[in-house]
């Protein structure tokens, strides 16, 4: 089959949606690809790059629809585009199935199939085809570096000759993907980063990141925040309120507030009011993420930037992904890419839109001369948190000695058990075997026995005691090679040197690699 990608007519879009890169897999795939001349042009990519990797360049848009059996583009299709479409061709893009019903509804009375990419389901085997996971990240990071465009000083403190600098303090609001982008790019630059989420959860992925969490003194949050897609869930009035007072804490002291709190097919909730704008010093800077759902901050005017009568900047822009075109249709094209190699199983260029699998049958919202939208859930749960499990019962002091006592009894069975089998197991031997055999067998046995209480016996450094054990045993075979180095036999002193040589490397070897490994958890 053909695959297509036009050229974006939505103003100001630089990205496409299919790179000479991606071209080339899909090819592999069995199929041909076709792009409109120019298509990829702002987004870094020459037609010419696009033939070197064989890809067909038709010269309209109107060419390519026509050719087209699968057309992959970015954003949501316009009324020409939709006029274009045919019965029996796959249409592969955003397409907002809540916002735009008339469309989808329009696909479907002509008998194509519509796959919207922010439908992909958030379950682990659709993470190569989840496009909002790939555009957010991209948002996150490059909302860092907005907000630094905009802000008048440092992110990381300095000390100078000319005088001292205080490090900038960065709020994120959300810790989802985009939400963890930022932070990531935020403690990168040297701020000092805090994070907020609905989610308990990802308090250890902020703190991981070198964020600092901020948490509510409020029962709600102690339960599960995310809801059956992986987003974050609808929070009641009063954890708003008390969501919000801790918001209102915060302003006064904050350089940058990166808001990135949004549900899919929903309105952005408000969580920076008006007097926490007025709240923030001069030259702050607000960066919402969610302007083009309405917005997280109540000034928030989408797609501009706007400063506020007491000196705060705060930037609506929608379109963080198209501002970075390159890497943004690098991840997006592959998104694709994975999504038809699931819809090619067989990689013969033929397409099988299988509605039992769950990533293409959540994914479908037109299929058949059917509106296929909304889906049902997922046979395969999304990524959400694990169930919290009932914190163990305390103990009382009796309840916890009968508790010794009965392990100690249960370990010493196990223990005499296991000398009585091995007893008769020696005793066994002695009587078929020889008896200088029995005397190097028991030595054997003895010798196995110290060296495990010797071995696991070591203190190691690092979490794992993998370092320490092997060192432990080429210690021991050098000594049992420093024995036998004395030997009259020629053969058994070159082993034993041989011997020595190569449990010295390892021993020195897994000192210094200790030694780096430590030295990584270790802040300069």
């Amino acid at each position: 089959m053909k695959i297509g990608t036009p050229k974006e007519i939505f103003e100001g879009e630089r990205r496409v949606a299919m790179t000479p890169e991606s071209a080339a897999a899909l090819q592999k795939l069995g199929h041909e690809c076709v792009v409109e001349t120019g298509a990829g042009a702002e987004a870094g990519f020459a037609d010419g790059d696009y033939k070197a990797a064989g890809v067909e360049v038709v010269k309209t848009a109107a060419a390519l629809w026509k050719a087209a059996d699968v057309v992959a583009k970015v954003r949501v299709p316009d009324a020409t585009e939709m006029k274009r479409l045919r019965e029996d061709q796959t249409l592969i893009s955003f397409f907002s199935p809540v916002a735009d019903e008339d469309k989808m509804q329009a696909a479907a009375k002509k008998g194509a199939t519509v796959i919207a990419m922010e439908m992909i389901p958030r379950i682990s085997r659709a993470q190569k085809m989840d496009a909002l996971s790939s555009m957010a990240n991209i948002a996150g990071y490059r909302a860092v570096i907005e907000a630094g465009n905009n802000f008048g000083r440092f992110f990381t403190g300095q000390i100078t000759a000319a005088g001292k600098v205080p490090p900038a303090k960065v709020l994120v609001v959300g810790a989802g993907v985009a939400g963890l982008a930022a932070i990531g790019t935020s403690t990168s630059l040297g701020a000092i980063t805090y994070a907020f989420d609905v989610r308990p959860e990802v308090a250890e992925q902020v703190e991981s990141m070198g964020a600092e969490f901020v948490y509510l003194d409020f029962e709600e949050e102690q339960q599960d925040g995310a809801s059956s897609g992986g987003y974050a869930s609808v929070s009641s009035p009063e954890f708003r309120e008390a969501q919000l007072a801790k918001f209102r804490e915060l302003a006064p002291e904050m350089d940058i507030v990166i808001t990135t709190a949004l549900i899919p097919n929903r309105e952005a909730p408000e969580l920076w009011t008006e007097d926490m704008v007025k709240a923030m010093k001069p030259g702050s800077v607000i960066v919402d993420l969610a302007a083009e759902k309405g917005g997280n901050c109540k000034l928030t005017v989408a797609d501009e930037k706007i400063v506020t009568d007491n000196g705060v900047t705060i930037i609506g822009y929608t379109d963080f992904p198209s501002r970075m075109a390159t890497q943004s249709s690098s991840l997006y094209a592959t998104n694709i890419r994975h999504l038809m190699a699931d819809l090619t199983p067989e990689k013969d260029g033929v397409i099988n839109h299988d509605m039992e699998d769950d990533v293409i049958r959540g994914a479908t919202i037109a299929h058949a001369q059917e509106v296929t939208f909304p889906p049902p859930p997922p046979k395969v749960a999304a990524i959400a948190a694990a169930p919290k499990k009932d914190a163990p019962k305390e103990l009382t002091a009796e309840e916890k000695k009968a508790k010794e006592l009965a392990d100690f009894k249960a370990q010493t069975k196990q223990q005499v058990t296991l000398l009585a089998i091995g007893g008769a197991l020696v005793l066994l031997a002695g009587l078929y075997t020889p008896a200088s055999f029995m005397q190097h067998f028991i030595v054997f046995v003895l010798s196995v026995f110290i060296g495990f209480q010797v071995i696991w016996g070591v203190a190691h450094s690092l979490h794992t005691p993998l370092m320490a054990v092997t060192n432990a045993i080429s210690s021991i075979v050098i000594l049992g090679a420093l024995i036998q180095i004395g030997s009259s036999s020629g053969v058994i002193t070159f082993l034993s040197i041989f011997a020595v040589f190569m449990a010295a490397i390892n021993i020195f070897g897994g000192f210094l690699v200790t030694r780096r490994m430590l030295a990584m958890f270790q802040k300069s």
